[in-house]
């Protein structure tokens, strides 16, 4: 059996158990493509990043099998550039960008469904912005390209309005222009023309039950393989946890798998996983697509493997390598499984973090639990990247069990063994 070469755009050893998870493991030989840092942090350059992912490939003695990645922008558009150099499966860049870029996305979906909320650009450039044209109040308003809802505010009035606007002017350049450097490499149709890379999206604040479906798309077959359902904090758009599978009615996932479908087809999208996130607003029975993403999510890993018996890196790197990528189906440890959020609501200084040997003896004493913390010891909170716009993520708590209570019970003992603490402090600012 020969081993497969896979280079994994943005590899870091927290992914690597739920990698190692993966069937016929054996058979994969894993390589990091440059680091997280150097692909999110700061200026993003993709000619720079493009030159050292080259370089790495390029010094490699071996045969290069699948290149991969599960990050957005620019690990999503970075995949299918070097895939297309070095002749490897992969999506085609365009149907990526379909998806990466929010308002393209919105246009896209406009075509095949009527399961989104009303939408529109903000001129930036305008002396005083305006919501579009019937969008109303209450509203979201994000660029067309951010990491992890950075960027993205919900407001309510005017005056709202134009402070959000205030601070993604301030912080929209960081990505959209390199962003701007792959709509470049497209041939954009008509309804594209002159929007860019460093657009504004304004769409009307949906309401309901959050879910995610991740599914994958082979031979032109678009397949759902699992629904899940997103519980904020009481009172707040930040996540509290992904739980896995969802509690939804039948009804209701089956709609989802239609609407991913025909959303998925619409797009174009070949050979590659995707993550879909809805609402479905129980007193109406609508539901809506809120965004569409060209990866798998690796948030969601651990509860595939807890549920389903592997990961769901599995189809992902299938697919890459041409093989069969259908995912095993309830044949995992428990019931149902879960990631959780901690977080903290204001800035401050992490003071108190647990050591790898503190964290794997929690693990030892609570088997299906899995923890990663964020910060470093003494690292200002609003210094991490990846965050929302409202809170800062101290650790990721993965909980596998036979009902929810026992998934609760496990996130507050390994909360309360972790002891994390974080003293108050003055905001270090957020760059945009």
């Amino acid at each position: 059996m020969s081993v497969k070469n896979i280079f994994v755009l943005g590899l870091e050893a927290a992914n690597l158990p739920a990698l190692h998870d993966v069937p016929d493991a054996d058979r994969y030989r894993f390589h990091r493509l440059l680091t997280l840092g150097e692909l999110q942090c700061g200026e993003v350059s993709v000619p720079r990043l493009l030159d050292k992912a080259q370089h790495v490939l390029d010094s490699f003695d071996g045969r290069v099998d699948a290149i991969v990645g599960y990050w957005d922008f620019p690990v999503s558009t970075l995949v299918p550039i070097l895939s297309e150099r070095y002749g490897t499966r992969s999506p085609g860049l365009e149907s990526v960008v379909k998806c990466e870029h929010k308002y393209w996305s919105r246009l896209e979906q406009e075509k095949a469904v009527d399961s989104h909320p009303r939408f529109g650009r903000v001129d930036l450039h305008t002396g005083t912005p305006r919501p579009p044209d019937g969008v109303g109040f209450p509203m979201w308003l994000k660029p067309a390209l951010a990491y992890s809802s950075e960027l993205a505010f919900g407001v309510a009035d005017e005056d709202q309005f134009q402070v959000a606007v205030a601070e993604i002017r301030r912080g929209i350049r960081r990505v959209g222009e390199p962003f701007q450097y792959i709509l470049d490499r497209l041939d954009l149709p008509p309804e594209m023309d002159g929007v860019g890379g460093q657009v504004c999206l304004a769409e009307e604040t949906l309401s309901g039950i959050q879910v995610a479906v991740e599914g994958y798309v082979h031979d032109g077959e678009v397949t759902v393989y699992g629904v899940l359902d997103s519980i904020d904090y009481p009172g707040c758009s930040s996540f509290l946890r992904h739980q896995y599978p969802s509690t939804l009615p039948r009804p209701v996932l089956h709609r989802l798998r239609d609407v991913s479908a025909r959303v998925m087809r619409q797009i174009g999208m070949q050979e590659a996983t995707f993550s879909i996130e809805y609402f479905y607003d129980p007193h109406t029975d609508a539901v809506n697509v809120l965004e569409v993403n060209p990866r798998h999510s690796q948030s969601h890993a651990e509860l595939f493997q807890y549920v389903d018996g592997a990961p769901n890196h599995h189809a992902m790197l299938r697919l890459a390598l041409g093989e069969d990528p259908a995912m095993p189906y309830r044949e995992g440890r428990y019931r149902t499984a879960a990631k959780w959020y901690y977080r903290w609501f204001t800035d401050g200084v992490a003071c108190r973090m647990p050591s790898q040997e503190e964290i794997e003896r929690i693990e030892a004493r609570l088997p299906g639990t899995r923890i990663h913390v964020k910060p470093r010891p003494g690292q200002h909170l609003s210094d991490m990247d990846e965050q929302d716009s409202y809170s800062f993520e101290l650790a990721h708590v993965f909980t596998g069990g036979d009902s929810e209570e026992e998934l609760r019970e496990k996130y507050d003992h390994c909360v309360a063994a972790l002891h994390l603490a974080c003293e108050r402090a003055e905001p270090a600012g957020r760059d945009g």
